[in-house]
């Protein structure tokens, strides 16, 4: 059902639901100000009934489980849950906050004519999010397969050394 990535991202506790990313990333602070179909133009746009791993992707409102209603961000897609037309997609956050590079989970993501962004933002691989494929509004562009093969690296990296430390702590406890 779910590919190695994402059943490692899973027992190290680091999915979540795309809506916490609403909350942490608000987007009227981001250069679309959740409203990115205006800067980048509905020529740029596509509308697929099934999304690529590497595809950035626009994920519309939504309500909260609490009631609150969660706005629009870019997500790059990242992995799938392995059937032939997904039911959820997993992805990393894409900010054009750049003075977030300074984290080190955090990699600068260049507007180039394959990613259709309107600015340089960020790719943020510090959380995998789940995204519902009915919350996935457009395509506006894509990484290539290498980018998508390192922000998953830089994500490994970085949880399973915290995981192995913590390991190492309780063991000598």
């Amino acid at each position: 059902m779910y590919s190695d990535f994402i059943k490692k991202a899973y027992s190290i506790g680091r999915v979540k639901d795309s809506s916490e990313a609403f909350k942490d990333y608000p987007p009227e602070e981001e250069w679309h100000h959740g409203d990115a179909i205006g800067l980048i133009g509905e020529s740029k746009v596509e509308y697929l009934a099934k999304y690529s791993i590497g595809d950035i992707v626009y994920v519309k409102e939504f309500l909260f489980p609490d009631g609150s209603i969660g706005s629009n961000h870019l997500f790059v897609i990242i992995d799938d849950n392995n059937i032939s037309v997904p039911l959820d997609y997993f992805g990393f956050i894409i900010s054009s906050r750049l003075n977030k590079l300074k984290y080190d989970s955090n990699v600068l993501l260049k507007k180039d004519f394959l990613n259709n962004l309107s600015k340089d933002s960020i790719v943020k691989t510090d959380c995998v999010y789940k995204i519902s494929s009915d919350n996935i509004l457009f395509k506006i562009g894509s990484v290539s397969r290498s980018n998508v093969i390192r922000y998953k690296n830089m994500f490994l990296s970085k949880w399973y050394l915290l995981f192995f430390f913590i390991l190492l702590i309780k063991f000598y406890k």
